[in-house]
Parts: C-alpha cells; structure tokens; sequence
C-alpha cells in the first residue's frame, strides 16, 4: 500500500519549527508531541495524502497541509527568531475558547455534558459535528472523549489528515482542490470559489476570514504556505488568498 514519502518530507523533519521542541507554556505541547514519526504513521492511514498526482503536487501538497497546520498553531509574532512562519505546532489546543463549540441542533453528533469542542491538534478540530464524524472514522469516541486530541499525538495527526482527506458537502476536500480534482459547482463559480491555497482556507475557516481585503490571518497562511513551498522547492500555485470568495 503506498504512504506519504519520507523522502518528501526530509526537508520538513530538518526544519522542524522552534515549538516543536521548545516551547513550554502552560498551553503548549510537550516537546514529543507533535513528532515527525506520528506525522509519518498517521499518513499512512490516508495514502492519497501527498500521493496523488506529478511530484510537484505532491509537494505542494504537504507544503499546504503544513502551512494550515502552522498557522492553526502558530506561537510566531513579527520579529520572531528566523521569522513568524518559523513558529508553528506551538499548541495543541485553544488558548481561551470563547464558548464550548457545541452546536446542539445536531442530533447527528450530540454534545456530551461538560465535554468542550473547542480547537484540539494540528488542524484545531472543533465543533460537535465533527468530532463526531472524526472519532467514528478514526476508531475513537469522539464526542465522549474529545481530549484525546490533544492527548495522543497520532491520533492528534490523524484528525488533521482526516479533516484535510474528507468532503463534507457543500465544501470540497482540501486534498481534491490541492490536487487538482476540485468541480466547482454552479453556486462555487458564482461565489468566485477558485481553485488553490485560498479555497483551502476558505474550507477551514471562511466564514471568518474568507470575502475580506488584506485579512491577517489570511496572510498569515499564505506565509507560512510559501515558506513551505520554498524548502520544498516548489511553487505555491495561483489564488493564494480568498478575498474574493464567497464563504461556504
């Protein structure tokens, strides 16, 4: 069965962020957390994840994929050393939620009492509906035990992976659109909805930061997406940024 290429991502073990071995907040991971090795052994559970397609979208690939998860995570600030984008998987959970993250109009996915939803992992799954999904696809519970998230760094990985690989309708796979197998629909092309990094950020969280000039965040993950890029050697692609997109 194929998996992720070490090979590919050589130039992300030898580049690891400062967090990933240093921080010690009280909010931040402990220095194995977030490990190469539990990057490379949850890939395996998806081996479409940076297999798909020419060499350069493979890249480009796991160059977005990063990128999303640094920024999710990031412990950067503007005159940080080497760089803000040198600062990500600083976190593994929320820093002050602002609420539980339960959407309890989902019968589907039932929040359990005093379980919080809130941003767990490399990719901050949040919300009821889809840890629910996350935790039957992945083998645990993830509406009675959403700590785990934070508390296992495979599966912490694998929820990120299985965020990133599963469609959930209307939005597309972030895997699809960096492969190049994205159709957008007739309500995509009327919203502007384009192909590339920016629609990737649009599905992870375009209802804040999609449709808006210049947004920080926006940019935020476009830097760290073209650092990425560059170790890997690779170009970025068109539609970085989503400020002419229409939410989901």
């Amino acid at each position: 069965m194929a998996v992720v290429s070490p090979s590919l991502l050589s130039s992300r073990k030898t580049s690891s962020t400062p967090c990933l071995y240093t921080r010690t907040t009280p909010h931040a991971p402990p220095r194995d957390f977030f490990t190469y090795d539990s990057f490379i052994q949850a890939s395996r559970c998806f081996p479409r994840f940076g297999n798909t397609g020419s060499i350069t979208t493979r890249k480009r690939e796991i160059a977005a994929f990063l990128a999303q998860i640094s920024h999710e995570t990031t412990g950067g600030w503007a005159t940080a050393p080497d760089g803000p984008y040198a600062w990500g998987l600083c976190f593994k959970e929320e820093v002050s939620p602002q609420s539980d993250y339960c959407d309890s109009t989902n019968v589907q996915w039932p929040c359990y009492p005093a379980k919080s939803y809130k941003g767990r992992g490399p990719i901050q799954l949040s919300w009821n509906f889809n840890y629910g999904p996350a935790g039957k696809a992945l083998g645990f519970d993830g509406l009675r035990n959403p700590e785990m998230v934070s508390n296992d760094s495979l599966i912490a990985f694998k929820t990120g992976l299985w965020f990133w690989m599963t469609e959930q309708k209307p939005k597309p796979s972030c895997h699809n659109v960096m492969v190049g197998r994205y159709v957008p629909t007739e309500a995509d092309l009327a919203a502007n909805r384009t192909a590339g990094f920016g629609l990737v950020t649009n599905i992870i969280n375009g209802g804040l930061e999609c449709g808006i000039p210049n947004h920080g965040r926006v940019n935020d993950r476009i830097g760290y997406f073209q650092r990425y890029a560059n170790l890997f050697h690779v170009d970025t692609g068109r539609n970085l940024d989503c400020e002419n997109q229409k939410s989901f």
